[in-house]
């Protein structure tokens, strides 16, 4: 069964309002979108989803098998999920005086570029686990990911489990204990026999 419900942001525009924005190029300029982190976050993962759309149109349609129904679906309702802004992550200054936060989102939004920048990677979720508002608590970060299929799913998981803990350590004061990658599917499978490149 298809899911109609509106999948809509803490700041009340809806992941359906931000994908027809995109379609129409973010003409014209809406100043309540483009000023938004939460839809800036949100307009940047569908591109992501735009672009790996049109890469997966690109083959030969005849030799690639079908995607699930409902692909589309989970990509929008994970944008959702990704992009609101959750827990406050607390941020050390040299100044007691002076609080520092930024959010889960935009944490999530900083992996989504980081496994941007690795080759075949397509990032689904990414999760938390721990008490990200206490200093020095441990965490734990896991990051499901799609990869294009000429890729070797150990090093390009190895590749984004690197990056992620890298940027984490740069930009964050995080305790991270691990970051798990988990490869749920293949994309741009093509079931002929094909020499790798």
């Amino acid at each position: 069964m298809t899911d109609t419900t509106p999948r809509t942001l803490d700041c009340g525009k809806t992941i359906e309002e931000l994908s027809d924005y995109l379609s129409a190029d973010r003409i014209p300029y809406d100043p309540s979108i483009e000023t938004c982190p939460e839809c800036l976050n949100a307009l940047e993962a569908l591109s992501g989803v735009s672009q790996l759309s049109r890469d997966l149109l690109a083959h030969d349609a005849a030799n690639l098998p079908a995607p699930p129904a409902n692909w589309m679906e989970q990509l929008m309702a994970t944008i959702h999920d990704e992009v609101r802004a959750g827990r406050s992550v607390p941020l050390h200054h040299p100044d007691p005086r002076v609080i520092l936060t930024v959010t889960e989102g935009a944490l999530r939004a900083l992996i989504r570029n980081v496994g941007d920048d690795v080759p075949g990677i397509m990032i689904g979720k990414c999760q938390f686990n721990g008490d990200v508002e206490t200093p020095g608590a441990p965490v734990d970060v896991t990051v499901t990911a799609s990869i294009a299929w000429k890729y070797p799913i150990p090093e390009a998981a190895s590749e984004l489990r690197d990056a992620v803990r890298e940027t984490l350590t740069t930009h964050t004061h995080l305790n991270v204990m691990s970051v798990n990658v988990t490869v749920e599917d293949l994309h741009g499978y093509n079931t002929t026999t094909q020499e790798m490149p």
